[in-house]
């Protein structure tokens, strides 16, 4: 008897086996990382502003924007360690509330104390990326850990773009606006959070052992770290330069400087959307990694060179998918290398050293820029990222020599 034939393949089902690899709740956790930084990226651009109502010197207008780093820098392990004890769910849940309760103390604040108060609250509570990058790594499979990082950087990509374009259109209504919105919009968000995202932490029958508290000090996670935080140093050293660059050697105005801004996140938020899983399906997460790595240094060595607004766009270009690869790819591999019980602390322990690179890069390039030239803060940013690369090999040989029990 004749067999029916096999029904007509319908376009429908790709469509579906895409959704499909996205695992359940992953879409509520990137929304709630998108949302938060977009609420941070109002207030950023406007806080230095925001303070000179209080007759803030540059130096205090500096400090107060520092704070929420130091707080975050004291904070981030802490509460990894506390969403591998309790949930990531409720530290998520706490850092949204504290991030709204900062963000109020700031815009209702009637003087630089409270404005300080107000700054620190919502950094000591700013745990939203590392315990989500923390839900990512429980939600994924090894194998498209680093896809759905590189999604998740696109959400970090998307609330710098859009948040200080919302702030820069809501302080002249009213200065204290943009905080009060933004605190708004983490108060929903929290609320939603209550309702919408999962429990991803592994319920474990035993107690959490001693030994996976301190995994972050393993020889190769600290090799990872050291990684991070050399190339974040160079990269913010850049970030933290480039207006006075453009500026200098180019001409560059404020809103030039602000397009190249955009620019940049988006084509970092498109390197981490397209390359990062084909680039570590094909080479590995280590093999990506070190791929962004000689990208970023060539970038950065090329930009000293610049002085045409033609020879800037290789520079970049290089900049930033060398960047777009690094950083979704390295948090990949750092959760990677730890039990899942310990991902919130060694994931907050990377973040607390992002945040001391954030501080340590901009002050650093800002100083050679004065003192050395205009291109000496990319030219010794290219040296520490090729440190970087080089660190990262001599790893990855030491790997491949040990022996397999």
């Amino acid at each position: 008897m004749a067999l029916d034939p096999p029904p007509p393949a319908s376009s429908e089902a790709p469509r579906r086996r895409a959704r499909a690899a996205l695992p359940p709740g992953f879409g509520t956790v990137w929304v709630t990382v998108a949302v938060d930084l977009v609420g941070f990226g109002i207030v950023l651009p406007v806080l230095p502003l925001y303070a000179r109502r209080y007759h803030a010197s540059p130096a205090t207008a500096g400090a107060l924007v520092a704070a929420f780093s130091f707080a975050q820098l004291i904070g981030s392990p802490i509460w990894g360690r506390v969403s591998d004890r309790i949930g990531r769910k409720p530290v998520l849940i706490v850092s949204l509330a504290g991030t709204a309760i900062g963000s109020l103390c700031t815009g209702l604040a009637g003087g630089l104390p409270l404005l300080f108060i107000g700054r620190l609250v919502d950094g000591a509570s700013g745990a939203s990326v590392s315990v989500a990058q923390a839900t990512v790594a429980d939600l994924a499979a090894p194998a498209e850990r680093a896809r759905l990082f590189g999604l998740l950087g696109a959400a970090f990509g998307l609330g710098f773009v859009l948040g200080p374009a919302i702030g820069g259109a809501l302080s002249p209504i009213d200065p204290r606006l943009p905080f009060l919105v933004a605190a708004g919009i983490a108060a929903v968000n929290a609320i939603v959070a209550v309702r919408r995202l999962p429990e991803t932490r592994p319920r474990s029958t035993t107690p959490r052992q001693r030994g996976h508290t301190g995994a972050w000090r393993a020889p190769q996670v600290l090799t990872m770290l050291g990684v991070s935080f050399l190339s974040l140093v160079a990269f913010s050293a850049f970030e933290g330069t480039f207006a006075l660059f453009g500026h200098q050697r180019l001409g560059l105005q404020q809103s030039s400087t602000y397009v190249v801004f955009v620019i940049i996140g988006v084509l970092i938020a498109a390197v981490e959307v397209g390359l990062v899983h084909p680039a570590v399906s094909r080479f590995g997460e280590r093999g990506a990694l070190q791929i962004g790595l000689v990208l970023n240094a060539a970038g950065l060595a090329l930009l000293p060179a610049v002085h045409s607004r033609w020879w800037l766009a290789p520079s970049l270009v290089l900049l930033t998918c060398g960047e777009g690869l690094i950083t979704p790819t390295l948090s990949s591999a750092v959760a990677g290398q730890v039990d899942q019980r310990a991902r919130g602390e060694v994931l907050g322990v990377q973040q607390a050293a992002g945040g001391l690179a954030r501080v340590v890069g901009p002050a650093t390039g800002g100083v050679l820029f004065g003192a050395v030239g205009a291109g000496a803060p990319y030219a010794i940013g290219a040296v520490l990222v090729a440190v970087a690369a080089l660190a990262l090999a001599a790893a990855r040989a030491n790997v491949a020599a040990s022996p397999q029990p």
